[in-house]
C-alpha cells in the first residue's frame, strides 16, 4: 500500500470517529458545555490498535494534518490561518443570556435604550440658598398658586365659596336685624321720593264727569219725588259702560219696580236679567232694567238680610223674573214672596243647602 493510500485511509478512519464522537456528545450532554472525546485520549480500540502495532487514530488525523501541510509548504504556499469555532449551542435545557438582552430588559417595544428611567430628567435640587418649588421648576404655576390664595382666604373668613348651602352658617339675628333694618330705610326712601315727587308734579286735571251722569241724577229726583226715602245710594258704573246704578231699599221695591216700568220718562219694560250675590255681610239681588223704546239701560239693586233673605217678587212686574228668581231662591237661598210658583229649578226638590252661598257645605264632598 503506497503512502497516498494510507493517508486517505487514516483521513476516512479520523472522520469516522469524529463523527461518532459528535454523535455521542449529542446523545449524552451535560453541564452548559459539550463533552467531546478528546483526541489525546485514545479508546479502547485504539489502545488495541496500538498494542498491535497499528497507528492510532489519532496519530492518523495528525500525519494527515502534517502531510497537507507539508504539500502547501511545498507548493509555495502558507497555510491559513485556523478561525476559531462558534461556541456550541447549550443543550442542557437551562436558558442562556442572548446578546444584546440587557438592553431589551432595560428598554422594552418601542422605549428608548436603557428604559424611560434613563430617559427621564432628574429632579433638580435645591442649592444652598433655597432652590424654587417644583410647580416653578415645571413652569407657569405661580399663576395656580396666586388663584389658590384667594379661595383659601375666603375658606378662613367663611365667605360663600363651592360649599353647599347646607354647609353654610346660618345668618345670626344681628344680621336679620341689620337687613331688616336697611329694607325699611329702603322703602322709607322710596316713599319719600314718591312725595316729593307729586308735590313738585303739577295738579291733576279735574275728572269729567260721565256722559250718563244727567241720567242717574234725574233718575234718582223722580225716585225722591215718588218716595222719599226710597234711594239709599245712587252711582255711575264706569267699568260697566257707565250704566246709572241706584239701591233701592227693599220694602219700597214693588212700588218703585212698578213706576220704573210705567213711567212716561222712564218706560223701563223689560227686564233683562236679575242676579243674585253673596256679599257675605248681606245678600244682593241686581235687577237689569232696559227701555225698549229709549234703549237706555239701568241697574236697580236690592239688599236683604242674610240670615233670613227676602225680597218681594217682581214677576208681576215684569213676567221675565219668574225663572230668574226661581234660580236665585235655589242656588242662594233667596225667598221671593208674591212669585207664583217659587220652587227649585236646578237642584233637585230634596237638596240640601243652597251651592252659591260662599258658607255652603255639602254633605256629600263628592257631589
Amino acid at each position: 500500500m503506497s503512502e497516498e493510500q494510507k493517508r486517505e485511509k487514516a483521513d476516512a478512519a479520523a472522520a469516522e470517529e469524529q463523527k461518532q464522537a459528535k454523535a455521542d456528545a449529542n446523545a449524552k450532554p451535560s453541564g452548559d458545555q459539550v463533552e467531546t472525546i478528546s483526541d489525546e485520549q485514545p479508546t479502547a480500540a485504539e489502545n488495541a490498535k496500538a498494542n498491535a502495532g497499528e497507528p492510532s487514530a489519532s496519530d492518523r488525523v495528525k500525519a494527515g494534518a502534517e502531510a497537507r501541510s507539508g504539500d502547501t509548504k511545498a507548493a509555495g504556499g502558507e497555510a491559513p490561518e485556523a478561525k476559531p469555532a462558534p461556541a456550541a449551542a447549550s443543550m442542557s435545557g437551562e436558558p442562556t443570556a442572548a446578546p444584546g438582552a440587557d438592553i431589551a430588559k432595560a428598554g422594552g417595544a418601542g422605549e428608548p435604550p436603557g428604559g424611560y428611567a434613563e430617559a427621564k430628567p432628574a429632579a433638580p435640587q435645591a442649592d444652598a440658598e433655597g432652590a424654587q418649588p417644583r410647580e416653578a421648576a415645571a413652569g407657569g404655576s405661580e399663576p395656580a398658586a396666586e388663584a389658590r390664595k384667594p379661595r383659601a382666604a375666603k375658606a378662613a373668613v367663611g365667605e360663600p365659596g363651592d360649599a353647599p348651602e347646607a354647609e353654610r352658617a346660618a345668618p345670626s339675628d344681628a344680621e336679620k336685624e341689620a337687613k331688616a333694618k336697611a329694607a325699611a330705610e329702603a322703602r322709607a326712601a322710596r316713599a319719600n321720593a314718591r312725595a316729593a315727587k307729586a308735590e313738585g308734579a303739577e295738579p291733576e286735571a279735574p275728572k269729567e264727569p260721565s256722559p250718563n251722569q244727567p241720567l242717574v241724577d234725574r233718575l234718582v229726583a223722580i225716585l225722591k219725588d215718588f218716595r222719599e226715602d226710597a234711594v239709599e245710594e245712587a252711582f255711575i258704573n264706569e267699568k260697566d259702560g257707565h250704566i246709572p246704578y241706584v239701591i233701592v231699599k227693599a220694602e219700597a221695591w214693588p212700588d218703585v219696580a212698578e213706576l220704573l216700568r210705567t213711567h212716561e220718562e222712564l218706560k223701563l219694560n223689560y227686564l233683562r236679567n236679575l242676579s243674585g250675590i253673596d256679599m257675605e255681610t248681606h245678600m244682593e239681588v241686581a235687577y237689569h232694567i232696559i227701555s225698549l223704546e229709549t234703549k237706555r239701560n239701568y241697574c236697580v239693586k236690592v239688599k236683604t238680610d242674610r240670615e233670613s233673605p227676602s225680597i218681594p217678587s217682581v214677576t208681576p212686574i215684569w213676567p221675565t223674573a219668574n225663572w230668574n228668581e226661581r234660580e236665585v231662591y235655589d242656588l242662594f237661598g233667596i225667598d221671593f214672596p208674591g212669585h207664583p210658583d217659587l220652587r227649585r229649578i236646578m237642584m233637585s226638590d230634596d237638596w240640601i243647602g243652597h251651592p252659591l252661598r260662599k258658607d255652603y257645605e255639602p254633605l256629600d264632598p263628592e257631589v
